[in-house]
């Protein structure tokens, strides 16, 4: 098995922290992509309920690496004003759980045309700008929808701002009619962690493997380099905040496989390490 270091967005196991550790330890995954935590959108966690959580995560020996952040996840035709706090609160919230990275968007209902891409860059900048100076790295997510939903604007996105980094999420490729393949030998350079998702053409979320997001193959050059952290993120069954993650392009679910949360989650697992166990 290739030298990784497990994620999740453990959330999708269970609403309830407790769960998500639950459901954490029992895989043998030590590591949190924070994006609910008691049915709470990260961004909306107090300071309170943040350091409530940490105290909780480090008696299990859970470490955050990334929020799973909402930040760009709004119409690029929207005020910046509600980013730009949310975004306040989010550093807020990664300075207290000692989260090493955000996950970002570059905005919904751009149609990635050009004559938006420097208002794109622009809410980026500023967001990087906010960041300056607090140790976190900005991971910008190829979400299906956004500006940078394709590689081609995701490499002008990163090619502009070199400060933000990506997170390679090869299901969202698929979705947008993307070979996953070629999309990460564009980004390679760029990429700072991994998310496993998988999609069939069809746009149907489907296992680790069982899709076209040729994630083995993808992985071998990923783990080329320095790169070692994965988050799994298996939306293989719906799971509290699902609906408030997405825009109008809803996932499809083949919810007939698994009986629960949990058992979707354990199995995406299973899927995951069956692929790096054959690396």
């Amino acid at each position: 098995m290739v030298d990784c270091r497990l994620c999740a967005f453990a959330d999708e196991a269970d609403p309830a922290l407790s769960g998500q550790i639950r459901a954490l330890l029992d895989n043998g995954i030590t590591q949190l992509e924070m994006r609910g935590v008691n049915g709470i959108n990260v961004a909306k966690l107090t300071a309170a309920e943040a350091r409530d959580a940490r105290r909780e995560l480090d008696a299990a020996g859970i470490s955050v690496w990334s929020l799973g952040s909402p930040a760009g996840k709004t119409a690029i035709t929207d005020p910046f004003d509600f980013e730009e706090e949310q975004f306040k609160r989010l550093l807020e919230i990664a300075d207290i759980t000692d989260a090493k990275c955000i996950r970002l968007f570059s905005f919904y209902n751009t149609d990635g045309s050009p004559s938006y891409r420097d208002e794109v860059l622009a809410r980026l900048a500023r967001f990087a700008e906010l960041a300056k100076g607090s140790g976190v790295v900005l991971c910008h997510e190829n979400e299906k929808g956004i500006y940078g939903d394709v590689a081609s604007r995701c490499l002008e996105i990163h090619r502009a701002l070199p400060e933000i980094r990506g997170v390679f999420d090869p299901a969202n490729l698929v979705q947008c009619g993307e070979d996953t393949v070629q999309a990460w030998e564009m980004l390679e350079p760029y990429i700072y962690y991994g998310h496993i998702k998988d999609a069939r053409c069809d746009g149907c979320v489907v296992p680790p493997g069982e899709g076209d997001g040729q994630i083995a193959t993808y992985l071998k050059g990923f783990f080329k380099g320095e790169r070692r952290v994965l988050t799994l993120e298996p939306h293989l069954a719906e799971f509290t905040g699902l609906s408030e993650l997405e825009s109008d392009e809803k996932t499809v679910i083949e919810q007939f496989r698994f009986a629960d949360n949990r058992t979707a989650f354990d199995f995406a697992t299973m899927s995951l390490k069956k692929i790096l166990e054959a690396l």
